[in-house]
């Protein structure tokens, strides 16, 4: 069966965006870090598909196939080549540069998802896309939490996690690691 793992950056205050949906706080507190730059290549090691939003799949398609040179490089090679699930109810096809597309799909994600992790494979990762980790969350979907503490408070913006009616997410510490810009990288697996 696959996992679905979700990373996640948020500032201390819990925001995985500020206002009017910035995410700008991320490169501030992750730029040249070569141990957060290893930890993802070993991520993608272990992974075989990218889940993503429509909002997401335009910034990281506009980005990641650009990057062929430098420190980001091989997280680069490794992430677009990747097999992308893109859920959207506006996009027809999702190009990824010179990259394989994207598989459009409309209609109900935590269906798709309920169905794919029926699959055998490597680890399916939601990256950014807080809609639909919202919707994952909310159905107890994701195995693993992968969340980068940034060092901001950014007072308002989008959180993460949502009001759940009350029920507790129970999770289980696997690692925390502090990253070279003051950044923390914290693992926590699913209890429920």
């Amino acid at each position: 069966m696959k996992r679905v793992v979700l990373q996640e950056f948020v500032s201390l205050d819990g925001f995985a965006a500020g206002p009017n949906n910035s995410v700008d706080f991320i490169p501030a507190s992750m730029e040249d870090d070569t141990s957060f730059g290893d930890e993802q290549v070993a991520l993608m090691d272990r992974t075989d598909t990218l889940l993503l939003g429509r909002i997401t799949y335009g910034m990281f398609a506009g980005f990641w196939p650009n990057v062929t040179q430098g420190v980001e490089q091989p997280f680069a090679d490794k992430f677009n080549g990747l097999s992308k699930i893109v859920f959207s109810n506006t996009l027809d096809h999702a190009p990824w540069g010179k990259w394989g597309e994207g598989r459009v799909v409309r209609g109900n994600a935590v269906d798709e998802v309920k169905r794919l992790k029926k699959e055998s494979g490597k680890d399916m990762l939601v990256s950014g896309s807080i809609s639909l980790a919202q919707s994952l969350i909310d159905k107890g979907l994701v195995d693993e939490y992968r969340l980068v503490v940034c060092p901001v408070v950014l007072g308002k913006g989008r959180p993460l996690f949502r009001d759940n009616g009350g029920r507790p997410i129970q999770m289980q510490l696997v690692e925390a690691k502090a990253k070279d810009r003051g950044a923390v990288s914290l693992v926590y697996r699913y209890r429920g």
